[in-house]
């Protein structure tokens, strides 16, 4: 949070191992909250048989102007989750056309530049 006691977040999401700029895509940023809804859809053109060989990396920011922003947190999917995240990811993958909404616990680990 900023010292106003709020926070801009946003979200980015990155279909690694990377595939350039089409694996890259970034929410609209929420200004001025604490419980951000962020009711966006994104979509990646990609082979389902070689989707199994990716992670989806999600990652939380506070959008800062003048300086770079802040980390809040995120998760991955894919084959090395563990747990939860990894049950989601074998239900997407079975389940190939249909969506699959799931609520993940943010980690503060692992963050990747905010570009």
């Amino acid at each position: 949070m900023d010292a106003n006691g709020y926070s801009d977040p946003y979200v980015k999401i990155c279909l690694k191992p990377d595939m350039g700029k089409k694996a890259k895509c970034k929410t609209q940023i929420k200004k001025r909250t604490l419980n951000p809804e962020f009711n966006e859809e994104f979509g990646y053109e990609i082979k389902h048989s070689d989707l199994a060989k990716k992670t989806l990396d999600i990652s939380v920011w506070d959008y800062d102007i003048g300086k770079s922003n802040d980390y809040i947190g995120g998760c991955q999917l894919g084959i090395t989750a563990k747990g939860e995240r990894l049950k989601h990811w074998y239900e997407c993958l079975k389940n190939k056309d249909k969506r699959i909404e799931r609520w993940h616990t943010l980690y503060n680990e692992n963050p990747v530049t905010s570009d």
